[in-house]
């Protein structure tokens, strides 16, 4: 379209307006157009990233985009300037300190449930594939806008069930002292037990936020306008199925178990020969048991690696990728040293807790020490091939070499610890099978 502006005098120019197709696309647009991850979309598979060139390393410059989208909804909020607002800084703080408590705890929950530990494996992995992908530690915190209203459930249903735990403590006195005068006591915990159980629903169905399981009033006139509305079911559904949905469950899942199994088979095989010996008389039983330390030192050397490659990238083929791996640690050997050290570092005071196993209810609660152990590793993991995937060119070689040596050597101390394991773990050598730093971050 043209439009034509004369003026007595001035020669005829013409303006071109341009044409729809043509006008620039807005901010919003542009990142609606931009991948999202499979951690965000369930229904989405995530961006096949650069694949690095076998052949010609040294010549091909590899970048991993930053996906800011995905990052927003999941990251710490901004910290807000002390002196300019004390308020909203001591705020912050609070809220994220319980917004990581209830994180820590509803991942520790999870993995002490079998089969469920898979989903926490795979959110591990997601923690470790953001920070490779972003460059940020920041962005090492996804379900954190979720967490706290998992602890606030948590702390409402706890603390409601006080007065409860109290009540039925003096209706047991009670029966104790005067069997037959006891019959108020019951009566009353009966009554007490069916109301405080209406009013939990209740404030589930509300959407579990705190201040749901101290305002019992509110939650009635709720209950009464859902009535007359006739949209009860469609309000509770809606507010459970929003809390479930945002677990990202199969996408979690499914990583689970495909960075299990892609780990598993590079592990099992040398951990069975590293365990096999029966009979230290026998030569031969000495010397598979030698040939599977060895396999299992190797191993563990280049394992985090393909497991932080196979995060990066959410494809199963990653585990076959060594070559480009080592190559990634030619570009960062000292990245990739202080991280490798510090996974199994950390790993190493967590076969103290396999002595015994607690019992399955308390099962719980020391997860939490293995998952507070274990996510720095994965997020330096992640920190280490991000800054690796973003240089072009090899470290100097004597550098390199330094920290293989180094690396090596470490690995080999933990290796032989690892040997006696078996003797203070109370499932025996099936303890040199379960790996907690790379696999299932559980005691069991």
């Amino acid at each position: 379209m043209r439009i034509t502006v004369t003026s007595p005098g001035l020669p005829k120019p013409t303006v071109r307006l341009p044409l729809p197709s043509e006008r620039v696309r807005t901010s919003q647009a542009i990142i609606d157009d931009l991948p999202t991850l499979a951690a965000d979309e369930p229904d989405l598979e995530p961006a096949p990233l650069p694949t690095l060139v076998a052949d010609n390393f040294t010549q091909t410059e590899v970048a991993l985009p930053v996906l800011e989208e995905e990052l927003v909804a999941d990251r710490l909020p901004p910290f807000p300037v002390p002196w300019r607002h004390p308020i909203q800084c001591a705020l912050w703080i609070v809220r994220t300190l319980f917004g990581l408590a209830s994180l820590t705890l509803l991942l520790a929950v999870a993995a002490a449930v079998p089969l469920v530990n898979f989903w926490v494996l795979g959110y591990l992995l997601d923690v470790e594939g953001r920070v490779a992908r972003s460059g940020r530690i920041r962005a090492s915190f996804p379900l954190l806008g979720l967490a706290p209203r998992f602890g606030s459930i948590v702390l409402g249903v706890w603390l409601c069930l006080l007065p409860l735990r109290l009540l039925t403590g003096a209706a047991t006195d009670a029966q104790l002292i005067d069997p037959d005068g006891a019959g108020g006591w019951k009566f009353n915990l009966f009554v007490a037990k069916w109301a405080m159980a209406a009013h939990l629903c209740l404030a589930l169905a509300r959407g579990g936020a705190l201040s749901c399981f101290f305002r019992p009033i509110k939650n009635v006139r709720w209950l009464l306008a859902r009535w007359r509305d006739h949209d009860y079911w469609n309000r509770a559904s809606t507010a459970i199925g929003q809390f479930l949905s945002g677990l990202n469950a199969r996408s979690y899942y499914s990583a689970g178990w495909r960075g299990y199994l892609g780990t598993a088979a590079w592990l099992f095989i040398p951990s069975a020969l590293y365990g096999s010996m029966h009979d230290p008389d026998k030569p031969a039983q000495v010397l598979v048991m030698l040939t599977g330390g060895i396999g299992l030192w190797l191993t563990l050397m280049w394992a985090p690696l393909l497991q932080a490659r196979f995060a990066a990238e959410n494809s199963l083929m990653a585990f076959g990728q060594l070559g480009m791996v080592r190559e990634l640690f030619r570009r960062a050997p000292f990245a990739w040293l202080f991280a490798i050290v510090l996974t199994y570092l950390l790993a190493l005071p967590m076969y103290l807790f396999k002595a015994v196993s607690p019992p399955q209810d308390a099962m719980w609660f020391v997860t939490i020490l293995f998952v507070v152990s274990i996510f720095p590793t994965k997020v330096a993991l992640g920190w280490a091939y991000g800054r690796s995937i973003r240089r072009t060119e090899r470290a100097w070689w004597p550098w390199r070499w330094l920290c293989k040596i180094v690396l090596g050597i470490l690995v080999a101390i933990y290796v032989f610890i690892l040997f006696f394991t078996p003797a203070i773990g109370e499932h025996g050598r099936r303890v040199l099978f379960e790996h907690h730093t790379l696999l299932l971050p559980v005691p069991f």
